[in-house]
């Protein structure tokens, strides 16, 4: 049974936010700052660590948007279309890649130094699905340089109260519906300690993915999932949960490596690296027309099946042709990363592998970040906006988020916040996961609905994890809380992917190898009914990009 409410103390302190911001990274300090601006009132930023420590900081590639010269939003609409798989909407991406350039001029504007060219022009590079050179970036670690900016206009801000080192837990609800509040668990000392409530008018969820469910991912500790189960408790829709994108060109520590890995960017291979299986030959020659810039799914599985061809445990990624000029200037992060480790790519290859990397599902949102329960908002990793479809275009994440938190705050400025609620009576019931499962439910979903996936597995994923959450618990903590996110997002997951009996974008079902668009056009939505995640496919046929009107 997933709970339907996290066993945790009763609130020990209350405090008053207009409008709660959940997440730290590009989505949420815009969020935030944007919701400002339009003077809604005072805002709070939740944050599981400090400022800085989300996904935004790792992002190395870059941000996506039609920038350069000859490239328009038409181009990178139709390029994200095709990565997307025939599930993307159309709309929600028309106004990603319409409403992005003048986003990111913006985010330059703020403060952000992305990189320039010796003539002082914006300097822009290719990945994977992009047809033309669209990538902002700030060297190898442009996540890193846009935080930073964002960061400190946060903390320059007046009316904007940052809560450190806090785990969301549940939303309050209200009386006569909607929601009146938040619950928080503070780990500090001080006047906000322990577990408390935060009331407030509307709730933003920018709180990312739920890469911590597999064993290896590029994602930071904190990417446990919080937002989406806080969300699934409270009533809200999930959705295509079963598209998970593994980045395909991680660097490989070794079959018992655990938790965050090295990303190796996907940038390395738009200037010109490539891929070498054992044997020194290139494989994706003739797997795709942009051979190793293909999306980011098709480079997976042709990874996994050059893998499964020669018996060896990862591929190899050679840029031994790089000038140090370029390894210095271009690509530092990842050079001292795999040094680091031993590894020197300018003389050896880089031994990589596929890892989890982003979802593409999450809480389903609207163009303007509303989900289906009244007060709640969702941007960034944590939604599903429709941008992404099955798979999502390389760098344009951190655009997604820029863009539909700047779409909630004129939302919201335009309608005015929802009405303030007394909170309301809880019924719901409360569960818990011990802490020490963790590992077990990593080691399910690797093994089961990782980037392989079958019925049969699937099948015991689910059963296994239904074992997990019906074991007795130990006692609530941070630990238990976060597990029990994990383990409740991860049987809606496996549902979800079973569901599914196809192949698309980075799903991918070794028993269903072939898309099939006439039963699988549309999205697997959940709720969670009686403890139980209920799952429903809505068929919602999608243009192909050729059939997009411009």
């Amino acid at each position: 049974m997933i709970p339907a409410r996290l066993a945790a103390p009763a609130p020990g302190w209350t405090t008053y936010a207009d409008v709660v911001v959940v997440g730290s990274g590009i989505a949420g300090l815009t969020a935030a700052l944007r919701i400002r601006e339009a003077g809604l009132g005072s805002v709070m930023v939740v944050t599981k660590d400090d400022l800085s420590a989300g996904s935004t900081r790792w992002a190395q590639g870059g941000i996506a948007a039609a920038l350069g010269p000859g490239d328009t939003p038409e181009q990178h609409l139709a390029d994200t279309l095709v990565a997307g798989a025939g599930l993307c909407d159309v709309e929600a991406v028309r106004a990603l890649v319409t409403e992005g350039p003048d986003a990111v001029r913006e985010l330059i504007a703020l403060g952000t130094q992305f990189d320039h060219t010796p003539a002082g022009e914006l300097s822009l590079t290719r990945e994977g699905g992009h047809h033309r050179n669209r990538i902002a970036h700030a060297a190898d670690a442009t996540g890193a340089e846009i935080q930073r900016a964002l960061v400190a206009a946060v903390e320059a801000a007046p009316d904007i109260v940052v809560q450190p080192h806090a785990l969301a837990l549940d939303l309050v609800p209200g009386e006569g519906g909607g929601l009146a509040g938040l619950t928080l668990h503070v780990m500090g000392e001080g006047q906000r300690d322990g577990v408390g409530a935060v009331l407030c008018r509307a709730v933003v969820l920018a709180s990312g993915g739920l890469g911590q469910l597999y064993s290896a991912t590029t994602n930071p500790a904190v990417s446990t999932g919080d937002g989406m189960a806080l969300a699934l408790r409270a009533g809200a829709t999930l959705r295509d949960l079963e598209f998970v994108q593994f980045h395909p060109t991680v660097l490989w520590l070794g079959d018992q490596a655990r938790g965050q890995q090295p990303l190796v960017s996907e940038a390395l291979r738009g200037e010109g690296a490539f891929l070498v299986d054992d044997t020194g030959a290139r494989f994706m020659q003739g797997v795709h027309d942009l051979a190793d810039l293909a999306p980011r799914d098709v480079v997976a599985k042709a990874i996994m099946r050059r893998v499964r061809e020669t018996g060896a445990e990862h591929v190899w990624l050679d840029a031994r042709h790089f000038s140090p000029e370029a390894w210095a200037h271009h690509f530092p992060t990842v050079l001292a990363s795999c040094r680091s480790h031993g590894i020197d790519p300018m003389t050896e290859l880089v031994p990589v592998a596929p890892a989890c990397h982003y979802a593409s599902g999450g809480v389903a949102t609207d163009l303007l970040g509303r989900t289906d329960v009244p007060g709640l908002f969702a941007t960034g990793e944590v939604a599903c906006s429709g941008v992404h479809g099955a798979n999502r275009l390389a760098s344009n994440s951190l655009l997604e988020g820029l863009v539909l938190s700047r779409r909630i705050a004129a939302h919201l400025a335009a309608e005015g916040l929802p009405p303030r609620r007394d909170p309301a009576v809880d019924p719901r019931a409360q569960g818990l996961v011990d802490a020490a499962a963790r590992p077990t439910v990593q080691h399910v979903m690797t093994e089961r609905a990782g980037v392989l996936r079958n019925d049969e597995g699937l099948d015991l994923a689910e059963d296994a994890l239904g074992a997990v959450l019906a074991a007795p618990a130990g006692g609530a903590g941070v630990g238990a809380w976060e597990t029990t996110n994990l383990a409740s997002l991860g049987l809606a997951l496996a549902g979800a992917a079973q569901l599914r009996c196809e192949t698309r974008g980075s799903h991918w079902r070794e028993d269903h190898p072939e898309r099939d668009d006439a039963r699988w056009s549309g999205h697997v939505d959940v709720r969670l009914e009686a403890g139980r995640p209920a799952l429903v496919f809505h068929p919602t046929p999608h243009p192909t990009p050729q059939e997009v009107p411009a």
